[in-house]
């Protein structure tokens, strides 16, 4: 029986752990970890910690039998919607497609072999060998009566014939297309130092397990990033009591999602579980010896540390090659859409039969002043998949707007954490609730007098509240009574780094004179 658990909803009540603790287990004050594939004997238990979850946050494998009224393929004049991306947001959206009654015919496209996967426990549970890496799939694949295509890659797209083109040479056609291609791990970018034994990334399911075995050998690791993966991965060498560093250009860990103040509360965290944080240096080499496996890695302070393996969690590449030509306004930054998942053209405009989800979006937030956002969350691929999918069989009129706070979480060093909104949007943070020196407080973002964000380390039970404050544009800092503030809140400057444009190899070339004749072309870095 398959389950995964909603950890954007879960706020560390527990009530699974007492009902099911043979598959949920909490071994630290909020860090919920689980089984993702139990065997039916544990069915019961499963079925009992979903019904005492406060926050429904569990979603096990079942029927999809809530349908709406159905919508025919006569009644909207979609014939067949194509999802091209089968990982959690095609998977959603297909399931919310079905639930919502559409029944004509559905294609998913996906360029891995095998059933679609949940990937935050891939750095979690996998690492730790809690669980195989095969056992995190996810849950409704069989009951979506739909065709897949698996292990093949969407190579091109010719918007006017409505067309995805695949690797062996096939065409797809389409009434409505999802562009759901994620992401992928950025490598290493030497790609001899690459090649050598021992230097890898952490993405695919496949990578985990080769991680797991890498792991299982007790090498001396460093970890290159001090982001939310690279955190992960230290966290989980220093749970098997393996020697790590953590090699990060920045001044702290977390600090291009946190900020400066959050982050080093983050490095503390760190070298307090043993890890060897070098913050302020990059990586300038990694050596190998004859055999060609990974001996020695230079840092840019000039130190040489002597490791058998190194991660690279550098952040991810979208994936959009696919779609270069096609007329979409895709690029390194992603596919630009409206608020309704709909893509745009090169020329700005919406194509109403091309829709986009997950992390390969890039869409604008009105809460965030339209800023156009890329967000690689579990929550939000799950919600803009709803929208999107919504959308695709919706007449005009019933459109509905993505509209959700982002809300991310990351298990590392025995401490939930978690955040709501866009802390990066912020200029001034304020602990306004528990204790920086406990690990167990909240933070709270703000942006020219009002709350866009907050942070929580073990105190997730008050997310929603902070949720509902960013939602209503409340005033930073909170200036109320709080559980757990022994003071004022005091807001200082937040550190968030400077921005790097996501456009800033964007180039457009504009042609023709008369009005119905001009048109933007792409033109890619280095062209002339």
């Amino acid at each position: 029986m398959r389950v995964v658990v909603d950890l954007t909803k879960c706020q560390g009540y527990g009530q699974c752990v007492f009902a099911a603790p043979d598959v949920f287990r909490m071994p630290h004050h909020e860090t919920l970890m689980y089984e993702l594939d139990s065997d039916e004997t544990k069915r019961d238990q499963v079925l009992r910690a979903a019904a005492a979850c406060p926050v429904r946050a569990l979603l096990l494998d079942e029927e999809i039998t809530e349908r709406q009224e159905k919508t025919s393929a006569g009644d909207t004049g979609v014939g067949r919607i194509v999802i091209v991306g089968a990982s959690l947001a095609g998977l959603r959206a297909a399931a919310t497609l079905r639930r919502e009654g559409y029944a004509g015919k559905l294609t998913l496209i996906g360029d891995e072999q095998g059933e679609p996967y949940d990937r935050p426990p891939l750095s979690k549970q996998v690492l730790s060998g809690q669980i195989a890496a095969a056992d995190t799939m996810l849950p409704r694949r069989d009951q979506l009566d739909a065709e897949w295509i698996r292990g093949l890659a969407a190579v091109g797209l010719d918007l006017a014939a409505r067309q995805v083109q695949l690797a062996d040479g096939r065409t797809v056609g389409y009434d409505r297309l999802l562009i759901a291609t994620g992401v992928r791990a950025r490598p290493w970018p030497d790609a001899q130092e690459a090649a050598l034994d021992g230097v890898t990334v952490l993405r695919s399911r496949q990578d985990a397990a080769e991680l797991r075995r890498r792991l299982a050998a007790r090498p001396r690791v460093l970890v290159i990033g001090g982001g939310f993966t690279g955190s992960e991965i230290a966290s989980v060498c220093r749970e098997l009591d393996l020697p790590v560093t953590v090699a990060e250009r920045g001044p702290a860990p977390l600090v291009g999602a946190l900020g400066g103040v959050v982050g080093r509360i983050a490095a503390d965290l760190q070298r307090e579980n043993g890890v060897d944080l070098r913050c302020g240096v990059t990586v300038t080499a990694l050596e190998g010896d004859r055999e060609g496996r990974l001996r020695r890695a230079r840092l840019s302070d000039g130190s040489v540390l002597d490791v058998d393996l190194a991660v690279a969690a550098l952040g991810t590449v979208r994936n959009v090659e696919w779609l270069e030509g096609s007329g979409l306004a895709a690029g390194a930054w992603g596919v630009g859409c409206d608020a309704g998942c709909r893509a745009f053209d090169v020329n700005g405009i919406v194509c109403d039969d091309v829709f986009v989800a997950g992390d390969v979006a890039r869409f604008p937030h009105p809460v965030y002043g339209y800023q156009f956002l890329t967000l690689e969350h579990w929550g939000n691929a799950v919600s803009q998949a709803h929208v999107a999918a919504h959308n695709m069989i919706s007449p005009s009129g019933r459109l509905r707007p993505h509209l959700s706070l982002p809300v991310f979480w990351s298990a590392q060093f025995g401490v939930n954490i978690k955040s709501v909104g866009v802390p990066t949007f912020a200029d001034e943070v304020a602990i306004v609730q528990g204790s920086v020196e406990e690990h167990k407080f909240v933070a709270v973002y703000g942006h020219r007098g009002r709350i866009t964000a907050a942070v929580t380390f073990d105190e997730a039970m008050w997310l929603d509240f902070y949720r509902d404050l960013i939602e209503r544009a409340a005033p930073f800092p909170p200036d109320f009574a709080m559980v757990g503030r022994s003071a004022p809140p005091h807001a200082v400057p937040a550190e968030i780094p400077a921005r790097i444009p996501a456009i800033h190899d964007a180039t457009v070339m504009v042609t023709g004179h008369n009005p119905d004749e001009r048109r933007a072309t792409l033109v890619s870095a280095g062209t002339t």
